[in-house]
């Protein structure tokens, strides 16, 4: 499998195979998002594919990836992120890889504001409709004053929940 940073050259598959396998990556996406099971995204992996979180780490493997996904996705904010669309994408076909900003989307607070954080993501494709290889690139700065921008907005119209409370106490109490 190509893995990022390789020099390898895809050969192996055609442009549509990779615009398939992106299609079904976003449509994943939404399922997760819509019912918390991020099994439909984890499934979008190789079982031995690389996620490469730059603030959490480097997960090995569809059963680790599920894992932490499904924990970060569990807790605040992720727990009450609407959605994940990408504003763009390019596939780099020589690489099989597709570079993308994501959206990460927040719920109307109650005042009708919008609040959502991006990220570049570079997904690695592996065939069989698989990724092997993802790796999100952001500053966990920005997505943090975002989610605290929410949470007061969300406060002040009743809307913030107990984890989220919690999580801007959190953050709060290290300055």
């Amino acid at each position: 499998m190509t893995t990022p940073g390789s020099a390898d050259v895809n050969t192996r598959w055609p442009r549509a195979e990779i615009e398939e396998a992106l299609v079904a990556f976003q449509e994943a996406g939404v399922r997760a998002a819509e019912t918390g099971d991020w099994s439909h995204f984890s499934a979008c992996f190789h079982e031995d594919a690389d996620y490469i979180e730059h603030a959490y780490g480097t997960f090995h493997g569809r059963a680790e990836i599920h894992e932490w996904v499904t924990r970060t996705m569990g807790a605040f904010p992720g727990n009450v992120m609407t959605g994940f669309p990408m504003a763009w994408w390019v596939i780099d076909e020589p690489t099989a890889r597709v570079i993308c900003e994501v959206r990460n989307v927040m719920p109307d607070p109650g005042d009708g504001s919008v609040h959502e954080e991006s990220n570049l993501t570079i997904l690695t494709y592996g065939g069989d409709g698989l990724w092997a290889c993802e790796e999100d690139i952001y500053n966990p700065m920005r997505f943090a004053a975002m989610a605290q921008r929410w949470a007061a907005v969300a406060e002040q119209h009743g809307r913030l929940p107990a984890d989220g409370a919690a999580f801007v106490a959190r953050l709060t109490r290290g300055r």
